[in-house]
């Protein structure tokens, strides 16, 4: 286990817009705003984009994710990780569970996802955390890390 410790800073709430891209948008609010690491929240809509829900092997070296693509407006609930990379570049990281008609579909957002209609974030930003994203070898993918 890694960790570090800090205390919450500054709070935004936002509220997107129709055709917003997530996580474009919120990726580009923290770097307007210097906003280093944060605690994000969604709820809204969603529609046009694609969610990874889950590997195809679970135990396959390489993660191979599976996409599911978003065609059709969903009420959406997300919530989110938002920590610089090795650049310092703010990186979103946010799973979301997206609703239709009684089906639901859960995943990351990381491929991007429309905002349908509105979708209200609020942004806990949390000062003093030492930790960053990085690549990590082994998994390829960009992982929390102390370093």
């Amino acid at each position: 286990m890694q960790y570090s410790q800090g205390k919450v800073g500054r709070v935004f709430t936002l509220r997107l817009e129709n055709g917003d891209r997530l996580p474009d948008c919120l990726e580009q609010f923290a770097k307007d705003h210097e906003i280093k690491t944060a605690l994000c929240t969604l709820i809204g809509g969603a529609d046009k984009g694609t969610v990874v829900s889950g590997p195809k092997d679970g135990d396959a070296p390489i993660i191979d994710p599976i996409l599911c693509p978003v065609r059709e407006a969903h009420e959406v609930l997300g919530l989110g990780t938002l920590y610089p990379d090795e650049d310092g570049m703010p990186v979103l990281h946010m799973h979301a569970s997206l609703g239709r008609d009684g089906e639901t579909m859960t995943g990351c957002i990381r491929p991007g996802l429309d905002v349908w209609l509105v979708g209200e974030v609020m942004i806990m930003e949390i000062e003093g955390s030492e930790l960053l994203r990085k690549k990590d070898a082994q998994y390829g993918l960009c992982l929390l890390t102390k370093e």
